[in-house]
């Protein structure tokens, strides 16, 4: 007999998505763990890779997150960011640390040098400690455009410089000359449990499913899938979810995601003050629904939370035991 760890993979992006893997990686054993994060909002800055939903789950993970943000580096301060605005760089609506600059610097000089992004990220995470595998969903530009009513924008622009106001038409999922990375595709096809964080499924989740490849492949696992709403009494927790989904005429509340996500989950873990979706939900033709506390608002709760997706995903988390040949 020889006991064998669960392989958990989670599907992340944002804050949300970085706290879900904190509490997985707390209750989880050590090497469970495998994250891949999406890469559509990644952008160019200053001459430099930046990949915000990749340095927020690394940044979480490692322990050196501004934890109030939930984003950057904490401590951190913005010399060169003052520099550039006084010789009047462009682009400097993009906050952007030094301590976060120099992973950048890092990143962009590896990748000049013909190195990929998920070897990038290994290099990144083993330097910082970070207790989980992190996978990037691509390795080449995938960016999410946003078409909203003054325009085309590339996601940076219209989330970050204009503040997520203008109205969305459509999203674009540019994927062309792209597929999802080897190492995103063996982590789903050997995962005991896939995870789908309570992350904007529209620009986070779907970015990653629009990829060639990566939807066979999660289709193609054995694993469950569980899904956590990033809806509570219809409004997300941080961004503008629910108004993209008004805009959209995606439905509402947590029936928009159950359809959104409707070919992909055995499960969806909502909050527990929204019980009164629950007939609905079931109606929908969801399997499971778990009722949980979703509020990831400190290290407690999202270890409370990743408890409640494993419960829902039927697994146990001190692994499994098994014949040996």
């Amino acid at each position: 007999m020889c006991e064998r760890i669960p392989k958990v993979v989670l599907l992340a992006g944002g804050v949300g998505g970085a706290r879900m893997a904190r509490g997985l990686a707390t209750v989880l054993p050590a090497g469970s763990l495998s994250v891949i994060v999406n890469v559509g909002d990644d952008e160019h800055f200053h001459g430099l890779k930046v990949c915000p939903d990749l340095d927020t789950v690394v940044y979480t993970l490692s322990g050196l997150v501004q934890a109030q943000r939930g984003w950057g580096v904490a401590g951190d301060t913005t010399h060169a960011l003052d520099m550039l605005r006084k010789l009047k760089a462009p682009d400097t609506w993009m906050h952007l640390g030094d301590g976060d600059i120099g992973l950048h610097l890092f990143r962009s000089e590896c990748l000049a040098r013909g190195e990929s992004l998920t070897s990038i990220t290994n290099r990144i995470t083993s330097a910082l400690g970070t207790p989980a595998t992190i996978i990037p969903a691509s390795d080449g530009d995938a960016p999410t455009l946003v078409d909203t009513d003054q325009g085309l924008m590339r996601f940076q622009q219209w989330f970050v410089q204009e503040r997520a106001r203008p109205a969305v038409r459509a999203i674009r999922y540019e994927t062309v000359g792209t597929r999802v990375t080897s190492s995103a595709a063996l982590a789903l096809s050997g995962a005991d449990l896939v995870v789908i964080a309570p992350s904007n499924p529209l620009l986070s989740i779907y970015p990653m499913l629009a990829l060639p490849g990566f939807r066979d492949a999660l289709l193609g696992s054995s694993a469950r899938c569980v899904g956590v709403s990033p809806l509570i009494g219809g409004r997300a927790v941080k961004g503008p979810l629910a108004e993209m989904l008004t805009d959209l005429k995606l439905g509402t509340g947590n029936r928009a995601i159950a359809t959104l996500y409707r070919d992909l989950l055995d499960a969806l873990v909502i909050d527990k003050s929204d019980d009164a979706d629950f007939p609905a939900l079931m109606d929908a033709g969801l399997p499971h629904i778990e009722l949980a506390a979703t509020h990831i608002c400190d290290r407690d709760k999202a270890n409370e939370l990743a408890r409640a997706v494993l419960k829902a995903g039927q697994l146990n988390p001190l692994g499994f035991t098994e014949e040996l040949a």
